[in-house]
């Protein structure tokens, strides 16, 4: 090669700016090596990674294109198709096509995927288009690429005529209708589809369909897919051991998704993202911070997706210093607060008590989410700072940020521990006279039954109940019968009792708290009433707990439980606080 020619080359591989490759395409030109057939692969290269425009990238390649076959074009397409700004692809075609390029079958695959990318379904349909005009509809790969684009845009049935139309359908065929239907949530189809395939299916359908099977929780299919898999020699794959640890957590079978992790050769980040994330979504929070204990020791680095779910255990469990060391390792590591990781700081910190940093970062933010906001008025209403979570709630409304159903939960939870009953029932008719789909539901009732609870007003909480459109649940009928054996008042009209009389419940509360009433009332049939039905049912009231963090362990205890091995020590400790409070009462 021409030292000249090396060395604009070696400048090209080396350019960053537009600017410096124009001082370059000078030198070209001069020193006639602009037509050289080496010079565009390497051009086209620069032009996908450093240009964000249409216009000079097209005029260089015409200008060095006198010789040149559709290879230079082709691969400057794709590299916008594969790049940051996919739909400059389509622009760059549409230019290229106008400047007399004729495209050819290596051409619509790789447009056809940078309107995947960005989603642009008016871009494909011409694509679409052009493909048929043009007579390239009869490649496969062109079909498989429209499949894919229909599929993932969630065009399905425009994805469905391009499978009906095609005289050859390879496994690609197969998996991308099944992954469009599966992506729209029309898993039935896609299972249907499945079970008619006539080619071996490879590991994307398998993934694809376990997908949709935790998507749909069709547990026995699941299991199916599962069998088959191992079959098929694919069980090792950690793709599909992966998608099938999330099945066994959507189908909520912990014990299931426990046994395929630990059975794990090797566990990736994913892996554990997906095991953690599943005991923190059903509820295990103590577990899944056990099992991040266990993921730092193995050597494998969390990320953002994995430390979110983290601090929503540390929330659940009011786990402040695990949730200080969480925040931590995420700015020494230089991990971006995104709208998720802002969101589980904000709601980490004000669930555990420490409103002040939670405020802290929530002003910090400078772009704001529902979620953002429900966070911190979540916080707020949970440790009874009713006029601060008031005061948010309008600030949010003043930016133009809309309420949702979690935003009014949290406004009315923070009135009804304040005993704000005024604000309340403004909120909640303010939910209830609103046209649009925020409408109160049970939860929403729930809170203003307690509210008015609360507040001794006793009757205006039966009208409210009688009034409601949806059946009162255990936590609203429980809300008015402890409120009742606070106040004393235990006379309630006769269509709550009857209404109360048919409730079926599978929790022992409201039948302890039902029973007390009637005792209350000394009306000894019922209570015996009461009481058989709970032996019948099986119902026995679960016992209170506790959670305490020490030294980054969290020790649950359960009222009358002397199991723990430091029992005795505990209880020296609480009765040296209870007789120093007793003391300062006295003093005081």
């Amino acid at each position: 090669m021409h030292p000249l020619k090396r060395g604009l080359v070696a400048a090209i591989q080396k350019c960053r700016e537009l600017n410096t490759f124009k001082l370059i395409h000078a030198l070209l030109v001069t020193s006639g090596i602009v037509r050289d057939d080496f010079i565009p692969t390497q051009a086209v290269d620069f032009f996908a990674k450093h240009v964000h425009s249409e216009t000079y990238p097209c005029d260089f390649l015409f200008q060095v294109s006198a010789k040149l076959t559709s290879f230079p074009f082709n691969a400057l397409i794709s590299g916008y198709a594969a790049g940051d700004s996919p739909k400059l692809a389509v622009l760059i075609y549409r230019r290229l096509v106008a400047g007399g390029f004729v495209p050819d079958m290596y051409t619509f695959p790789v447009l056809v995927k940078s309107c995947t990318r960005f989603l642009g379904v008016a871009e494909g349909k011409q694509v679409h288009c052009a493909v048929v005009k043009r007579s390239f509809f009869d490649d496969l790969y062109v079909q498989n690429g429209l499949l894919h684009f229909y599929g993932a845009c969630g065009q399905c049935g425009s994805a469905a005529k391009v499978f009906d139309e095609m005289l050859v359908r390879d496994v690609v065929s197969w998996t991308g209708l099944i992954s469009g239907y599966v992506k729209v949530g029309l898993s039935s189809e896609a299972t249907a589809l499945f079970l008619e395939m006539d080619v071996r299916p490879n590991v994307a359908t398998f993934v694809t369909m376990i997908v949709a099977c935790g998507r749909s929780r069709n547990l026995t299919f699941g299991k199916g897919i599962h069998g088959l898999v191992f079959k098929c020699g694919f069980s090792a794959r950690p793709a599909v051991c992966n998608s099938l640890i999330d099945m066994y957590v959507d189908c909520e079978r912990l014990s299931d998704a426990r046994r395929l992790f630990s059975e794990l050769d090797e566990k990736d980040i994913v892996s554990w993202t997906s095991m953690i994330s599943g005991l923190v979504h059903s509820k295990f929070p103590k577990e899944a911070l056990a099992l991040f204990s266990d993921m730092q020791l193995s050597g494998v680095k969390p990320d953002k997706i994995i430390l979110t779910s983290v601090l929503s255990a540390c929330a659940s469990l009011g786990a402040l210093d695990c949730g200080r060391w969480v925040h931590k390792y995420i700015d020494g590591c230089g991990i971006r607060r995104d709208v998720h990781v802002g969101t589980a700081m904000i709601d980490m910190y004000a669930k555990c008590g420490s409103i002040d940093m939670a405020m802290e970062i929530f002003n910090q933010k400078a772009q704001k989410s529902v979620c953002t906001w429900n966070a911190l008025l979540g916080g707020l209403a949970m440790h009874g700072h009713g006029a601060a979570a008031i005061k948010e709630f309008e600030r949010m409304t003043e930016t133009g940020s809309s309420p949702n159903e979690v935003t009014y939960l949290a406004i009315l939870t923070a009135c009804c521990h304040a005993g704000l009953v005024s604000e309340g029932r403004r909120y909640f008719h303010q939910m209830v006279a609103q046209c649009d789909n925020v409408k109160p539901g049970l939860e929403h009732y729930g809170c203003m039954v307690d509210l008015l609870c609360k507040a001794g007003l006793l009757g205006e909480a039966q009208e409210l109940i009688r009034n409601m459109p949806v059946r009162p649940d255990v936590l609203i009928w429980g809300a008015l019968l402890s409120a009742c054996r606070d106040t004393g008042n235990f006379k309630l009209d006769q269509d709550i009792l009857d209404r109360l009389d048919h409730f079926e419940a599978q929790d022992a509360g409201v039948y302890i708290l039902l029973s007390n009433m009637y005792a209350a009332n000394k009306r000894w049939d019922e209570v015996k009433r009461i009481r058989k039905l709970m032996k019948e049912k099986g119902l026995r009231k679960a016992p209170g707990s506790s959670v305490v963090e020490v030294d980054q362990k969290h020790h649950e205890f359960f009222v009358g439980d002397t199991s723990h091995s430091r029992f005795e020590d505990m209880r020296e400790v609480l009765n040296f606080f209870g007789h120093h409070c007793s003391a300062e009462e006295n003093l005081s």
